[in-house]
């Protein structure tokens, strides 16, 4: 389509000023494609806030406001939220397609493979914490001390909680990703990773610790998948550093004047 950015080759050679034009013409692209996507979470916000309310204990299923616009901005936030999550891809790929043309054919192969994998990953960390870590915090903490406090939930403390348990959870699922880009760049070996694997599930535990969470359940169920995801991550590493170590004819030349 006329009017869209061309992506370039490996390569190619443009000027400053048609760089800073492609820049220009993405930014107003992923912003367009920002407020398309929140006309259309706004328009079914009321779906949005149902499925994030399907978590709660039967007797919360409708979170409180206390302020006059306060249901009107909550809504508003949230169909933003949705919007940002569903433009992320297409966002994404307009950086990518601005920053490739600078690395090799090769390496852009392996940077589109690693983008495919960290989506998965991240698609199974938000299905994990709506399904499994969100209703475990929500029930244990709504039910803390009950027969001391009239608890209600807050519209926006609540949708704020729920973004954030599930955004850490996403983060957390993409520990591979983290670790074997150490392992590509040389940082890490996966003999260390096998030497010091005690320590790493120290370092893991207390990254679990730090991340969002107010209570030991929600810090329980971010540090169950990290332990798991960080002994994936060692079996995978030991895998592609055989494939990504040179062959012995790549050595010599290296090594050749």
């Amino acid at each position: 389509m006329k009017g869209l950015p061309r992506r370039l080759r490996h390569g190619e050679e443009i000027t400053l000023v048609e760089h800073l034009g492609e820049l220009r013409t993405r930014l107003a692209l992923s912003l367009l494609a920002l407020a398309l996507a929140f006309a259309v979470t706004f328009a079914f916000h009321g779906h949005l806030l149902d499925w994030l309310n399907r978590p709660l204990p039967e007797r919360f299923q409708k979170p409180v406001t206390f302020g006059v616009a306060e249901p009107f901005l909550t809504s508003m936030l949230v169909s933003l939220y949705a919007a940002f999550l569903l433009v992320l891809p297409f966002i994404l790929y307009q950086l990518w397609a601005f920053l490739a043309p600078a690395l090799e054919e090769g390496t852009q192969r392996v940077v589109a493979g690693f983008a495919l994998f960290a989506t998965l990953l991240l698609a199974g960390g938000l299905a994990f914490a709506y399904w499994i870590a969100l209703p475990a915090a929500v029930h244990f903490l709504t039910s803390y001390d009950s027969a001391h406090y009239t608890i209600q939930i807050r519209a926006r403390d609540y949708y704020g909680f729920a973004s954030l348990v599930m955004l850490a959870v996403g983060v957390v699922f993409e520990l591979p990703i983290f670790i074997l880009a150490l392992v590509r760049l040389g940082i890490l070996t996966t003999q260390k990773l096998r030497r010091n694997r005690r320590l790493g599930y120290v370092i893991v535990a207390a990254l679990a610790v730090a991340l969002p969470g107010v209570d030991p359940v929600t810090t329980l169920f971010e540090m169950a998948p990290l332990m798991l995801l960080f002994e994936l991550s060692i079996w995978l590493a030991v895998w592609f550093e055989r494939r990504w170590r040179p062959l012995p004819a790549d050595r010599d030349a290296v090594a050749a004047p």
